[in-house]
């Protein structure tokens, strides 16, 4: 029996097959490995599936009923990076190489080993896991996301985002962190410089409002 690493221990896996045997082989070994694992039977499930879970990796079939598998792939890669490992029995070199471009991860044919398609799918999300970004660097990105911190910048597409103070810490403390839940005490420890200024901010314009030894300015929007 293969057994997922710990740091892979957990993680919900998508399983769409049209043969309940299959999705229920597959279910079973992901499971003995320590996965946790989503069912579907089709291509709108699968899509449903996609929306209601947030999902590590999808296993998934090609003839799927309601939808064939490829546009399945499209679909949920026009909204998600989530790794797909397409398990079908069409073993045409077209069909593996339309799969591919469409944006799938990986591409096992029937009949397949249960215990290899778990391996891959350990292979996939190690392959996928964000790497956390060293705390001297000053710049962050992460795909289409660049936060610069020492300049308080932060970039979508190479469009400037308009962040207030409290929102680009929070932004730029999770992006330093990528793939991790936060805890709260760990987000307040992040807005805590934010929040020193807001502070002293307000006790200046309230101590003297109308003194030329303050320079009042519009301070950003509350938390």
């Amino acid at each position: 029996m293969t057994i997922a690493a710990a740091e892979l221990r957990g993680r919900r896996v998508l399983v769409v097959d049209a043969e309940l045997r299959i999705t229920r082989l597959v279910r079973d070994y992901l499971r003995q490995a320590g996965f946790s694992v989503v069912e579907a039977s089709d291509g709108p499930g699968a899509l449903q599936a996609a929306r209601d879970h947030a999902l590590d990796a999808i296993v998934l079939d090609l003839g799927l009923p309601g939808m064939d598998g490829l546009d399945v792939t499209r679909e949920l890669r026009a909204a998600s990076n989530v790794p797909i490992i397409i398990l079908t029995a069409r073993t045409e070199e077209s069909d593996r190489i339309v799969g591919l471009e469409l944006g799938a991860d990986d591409y096992v044919t029937k009949p397949f080993s249960p215990r290899e398609l778990v391996a891959r799918v350990g292979v996939v999300l190690r392959r996928a896991r964000p790497r956390a970004v060293p705390e001297t660097s000053s710049r962050v990105v992460l795909g289409d996301l660049a936060v610069d911190e020492e300049r308080f910048e932060a970039f979508c597409h190479g469009v400037p985002l308009p962040l207030t103070t409290t929102e680009f810490r929070l932004l730029a403390a999770l992006a330093r962190r990528p793939g991790r839940v936060l805890s709260r005490p760990q987000l307040l420890d992040a807005l805590r410089e934010s929040l020193r200024l807001c502070a002293a901010a307000r006790a200046g314009a309230s101590s003297a409002p109308t003194s030329p030894g303050f320079i009042v300015k519009p301070f950003p929007r509350a938390i």
